[in-house]
């Protein structure tokens, strides 16, 4: 296991110049868009605006800091907040963000649709994490999980072939699965 801190990462411009991104992990390692299997990052949205379309993508999204967002899909709008649960989207999707009062950071989990696939989940302070987990992060509050302490946005990876299934944390987590499609 290797915990991933966001202040050893160095930020991106967002793909359509809106933000800034600091990709946690990717696969294959180094992967761009074009040829990323999958891949997790944390977002920073300072402003109200369009989100990046990704084709063939499958996105889940979860607010970890800040007073929230408003996600218009043109259908129609989804609120989500720090306590919200992931919400999952397709990448092609029109999506326009307005922020609720002030900035937000989030965490993106991205699968090329097809190619890999993946689950995020919600965990209380307490709670295991369910079988197959590969990363998990701290939302809100800092957490303890394993003898490491995360902050909010920090991650714990296990090595592949492995799985973090059944750790548990004194404090909110998100729990993301993996796995490549056959």
């Amino acid at each position: 296991m290797r915990p991933i801190r966001r202040n050893d990462l160095e930020p991106r411009p967002w793909k359509n110049g809106g933000g800034l991104t600091w990709e946690l992990a990717a696969f294959p390692e180094g992967a761009g868009f074009s040829d990323m299997l999958w891949r997790i990052s944390l977002a920073e949205v300072g402003s109200d605006g369009p989100f990046s379309a990704f084709p063939g993508i499958d996105r889940t999204l979860t607010v970890l800091a800040g007073r929230g967002m408003i996600l218009d899909f043109g259908a129609g709008e989804v609120k989500l907040g720090e306590d919200s649960v992931p919400l999952s989207f397709p990448g092609e999707a029109p999506v326009t963000a307005r922020l609720s009062a002030g900035a937000i950071l989030d965490i993106n989990v991205m699968t090329r649709r097809g190619r890999a696939a993946h689950a995020v989940h919600a965990l209380s302070a307490g709670e295991p994490a369910p079988r197959d987990t590969r990363v998990l992060v701290a939302r809100q509050n800092p957490v303890t999980v394993d003898g490491f302490a995360l902050a909010p946005g920090e991650a714990l990876m296990s090595d592949p072939g492995r799985d973090l299934g059944g750790a548990v944390g004194d404090a909110p987590m998100l729990a993301v699965s993996l796995r490549l499609v056959p």
